[in-house]
């Protein structure tokens, strides 16, 4: 069994490499009928895009997607949807350089090892954050599956290195201001605190990791497949496909472990006749079944393993110790890209779980 594909009802399969012909990703399972344009997801690829600002990749590219099946007449078909993004702006002499010297803190070494040195090594290959474009096509997909039944998904950088929001942000702030500024924070001073940050370590020939924020609006009690199908349990595996994910919580998350019970519970009340908590420390989810309140989670990235700086490794061929610099182009910090990236994410399996719960059908209107 491979592990390219994922999901149950809505399925997303993904394939291509870095620095190959192209990224691309299969839908399968979406519903026929909903409205779909190529416009629809090229607005959501447009918000990972490399290269638009000072504390991004250099790398260049366009990110224009191509939809070759699953789409007829603006309406998806109910059959596979197959989508493409081609590289473009491919520079993989560096890598000729170290083909034989695994960066540090890349999966380089481990997949020598696990495809016995056939996998493509140009900029990590199959193990490079580029592979991301195919969660974002499918994410795009997925927000508009969602939008159907009223569910809105939000994401937005609340730490990179030791800047971090320590207050509640309102999601009217969160939809306004987080694709206005360079790193994806809701709070624009602290969005300049931020990019600063960023600024200094690249200076160094370093980088500097963070954490993005979930928020899932609307979604109903009773989501989720327990036991090990449970809803949470199902978001933070596709978060941790992320690369450079190393931590998810959920609500309270860690800090729940130095609370006691009576400050976690969350407490229900009626309002407007239904039933809600006066607090959500379970992030939306108990038991693996959401609540009906808002999902709530948080996602932590290591900081980016390629940096300028010298360190030491192995040569695989010689099986001696040597040193290793990178040169290219390569992102300081991988959060502020990456909060599309998590919205998608989750987006990809709420949808995936509203089919099976047949909250959304298997064709969204008719056509006579």
């Amino acid at each position: 069994m491979n592990g390219n594909s994922i999901g149950k009802a809505l399925v997303l399969t993904c394939f291509g490499e870095t620095h190959g012909q192209l990224i691309g990703a299969v839908i399968d399972g979406c519903p026929a009928g909903l409205p779909l344009s190529r416009e629809d997801i090229q607005t959501e690829l447009n918000k990972r895009r490399p290269g638009q600002t000072a504390v991004s990749t250099p790398r260049k590219e366009e990110d224009q997607v191509e939809i070759l099946s699953g789409v007829f007449n603006g309406f998806t078909t109910g059959a596979p949807i197959c989508l493409i993004v081609r590289n473009l702006d491919i520079k993989s002499e560096n890598y000729e350089q170290i083909k034989e010297k695994p960066r540090p803190g890349h999966a380089d070494y481990v997949t020598h090892v696990k495809y016995g040195g056939f996998s493509d090594y140009r900029g990590g290959g199959r193990f490079s954050g580029r592979v991301t474009v195919s969660y974002v096509m499918a994410g795009a997909i997925a927000k508009k599956l969602l939008k159907q039944i009223n569910i809105e998904v939000l994401a937005h950088t609340i730490q990179i290195g030791n800047v971090r929001i320590t207050k509640t942000i309102s999601y009217e702030k969160i939809r306004e201001n987080v694709y206005n500024n360079p790193v994806g924070c809701a709070v624009p001073e602290l969005a300049a605190l931020m990019e600063k940050e960023i600024l200094k370590v690249m200076e160094e020939g370093d980088s500097v990791g963070g954490v993005v924020e979930a928020i899932a609006l609307g979604v109903p009690a009773g989501l989720g497949e327990p036991i090990f199908d449970s809803v949470d349990s199902d978001i933070a595996k596709m978060m941790f496909n992320i690369p450079a994910v190393k931590g998810v919580e959920f609500g309270a998350g860690f800090r729940a472990s130095s609370l006691k019970g009576s400050e976690n519970n969350d407490e229900y009340i009626i309002e407007n006749g239904k039933i809600v908590s006066l607090t959500n420390n379970a992030g939306g989810i108990l038991g693996g079944i959401t609540t009906g309140m808002p999902i709530v989670l948080r996602v932590g990235f290591k900081p980016t393993s390629s940096i300028a700086k010298k360190q030491r490794t192995v040569n695989l061929s010689k099986m001696e110790e040597t040193e290793i610099q990178l040169v290219g182009r390569h992102d300081p910090c991988i959060v502020p890209r990456a909060v599309p990236v998590v919205e998608s994410c989750l987006a990809l399996v709420l949808a995936d779980h509203a089919i099976r719960a047949g909250m959304l059908p298997r064709i969204l209107r008719s056509r006579k």
